[in-house]
């Protein structure tokens, strides 16, 4: 069978150049955040694509681009298709991009076969997965879902407009994006292909992998306080925020290897930030993640625990606000039997399984229905960097296994 020329995977890494240029940065760099010009000029051009695969098009209530196109019979359940099209800054070409174009490519190539399908097929672009502009990750899906928080319309940007705001310049209105939400029945299931931000896949010279789950993730806002004072006071004298906030941070590392789950300090605050001044006050992140919610949270028990005692034995004082909770998302068996499947009839005949790190938008659409993944491999496992590389043959066999995974699905399907 002959397939659209627009499937191929040269033509879908020509679709990821092309969307590459639409960017707030300069010198070829990436930058590209939700409610931005680019947004709706990347939301246009997928709307044309998603066109051109046949599909029947919109704009939704939360400025995620849609289209759908229909099975057997008009109104059926949905299985739908997608990822995001938003970036960090100076981000790589294919995270989020890649679904996105790979589920437009499926869909033409299912149109083009003339097979009818027991279900409808849906595409979904994401507008805000990153949470780069607003701080906030999985807006758009999280819209879709339903799952939308009123507190979130007071969310600023780093030039302080709101949220709210920022949806009326877009053209949305904010007090509609209630109509973005989906329900469980329209759905019979969420299938995202991704690159896989990790290097598990490259060490075993897999092109392809099995998601088992998405990690649950906490997020959590440390301050740790004690006495500033001059550099010549004596040590037993000290009460040292930023060497109580060290060690605090080892612990963190030593508890989490040992329970082999992810934690990670990326921002730390030293107060008054003075070269020949003891630190009164140190805040830090942390961002704990895991593979089973249950796990994860008996870590930051233990973690906060010992915390406690390195605070107590330096004579500070422990202050923690949870800023962030997800939860972990498993993957539903039936798809992932179906994607192993799919990745079977590539060529590989024992399909690596793999837990995901990372939070993907799939997270928010399994409150409404079940959800699975493709990992494709990635040079490096370098993620959210320009330096983000794939290869033509690993794409060409996601776009196949991609295929045969929702034509697996359909044979399967019992309504």
């Amino acid at each position: 069978m002959t397939r659209p020329a627009s499937t191929t995977a040269n033509a879908i890494l020509e679709r990821c150049e092309e969307l590459a240029t639409y960017s707030s940065m300069d010198d070829g760099l990436i930058e590209r955040v939700y409610l931005s010009p680019q947004h709706a000029a990347v939301n246009a051009l997928a709307g044309r694509w998603m066109t051109e695969a046949g599909m029947t098009t919109w704009q939704d209530a939360a400025g995620n681009q849609c289209g759908r196109l229909e099975g057997a019979t008009p109104g059926l359940p949905a299985l739908l298709l997608g990822s995001h099209l938003d970036t960090v800054p100076s981000a790589g070409r294919y995270d989020g991009i890649l679904g996105v174009l790979s589920a437009i490519a499926v869909v033409d190539r299912i149109r083009s076969s003339g097979r009818e399908l027991p279900f409808a097929l849906e595409v979904v672009a994401f507008g805000d997965e990153e949470g780069t502009r607003f701080g906030r990750a999985l807006l758009g899906s999280r819209a879709l879902a339903g799952t939308w928080l009123d507190e979130w319309w007071q969310l600023e940007d780093q030039d302080g407009i709101s949220l709210r705001d920022a949806y009326v310049h877009f053209g949305l209105d904010p007090d509609a994006v209630g109509e973005a939400a989906r329900s469980r029945g329209d759905f019979v299931g969420y299938l995202e292909t991704h690159i896989e931000q990790g290097p598990y896949l490259e060490d075993e010279n897999k092109a392809l992998g099995v998601v088992s789950s998405i990690a649950g993730a906490r997020r959590f806002l440390l301050t740790i306080t004690g006495q500033a004072g001059h550099s010549g006071t004596p040590y037993e004298r000290r009460r040292d925020a930023l060497a109580g906030a060290a060690e605090a941070i080892t612990t963190i590392e030593r508890i989490a290897r040992s329970a082999q789950l992810i934690a990670t300090v990326g921002h730390l605050e030293v107060f008054p930030d003075a070269v020949n001044v003891i630190p009164g006050k140190v805040e830090f992140s942390l961002d704990l993640r895991g593979e089973y919610d249950t796990e994860r949270d008996k870590v930051w028990l233990q973690i906060e625990e010992a915390i406690l005692e390195i605070c107590q034995r330096r004579r500070l004082r422990l202050t923690s606000i949870q800023t962030h909770s997800a939860k972990a998302a498993v993957c539903a068996r039936p798809l992932r039997d179906a994607i192993a499947d799919g990745i079977r009839s590539t060529g590989d005949s024992r399909p690596m399984s793999l837990f995901s790190r990372a939070g993907h938008d799939a997270m928010a659409i399994a409150e409404i229905a079940d959800i699975g993944m493709i990992f494709v491999r990635c040079k490096g496992g370098v993620s959210h960097n320009p330096e983000e590389h794939v290869t033509e043959a690993d794409v060409a066999k996601a776009l196949d296994a991609f295929e045969a995974t929702v034509l697996r699905l359909a044979d399967g399907y019992e309504g």
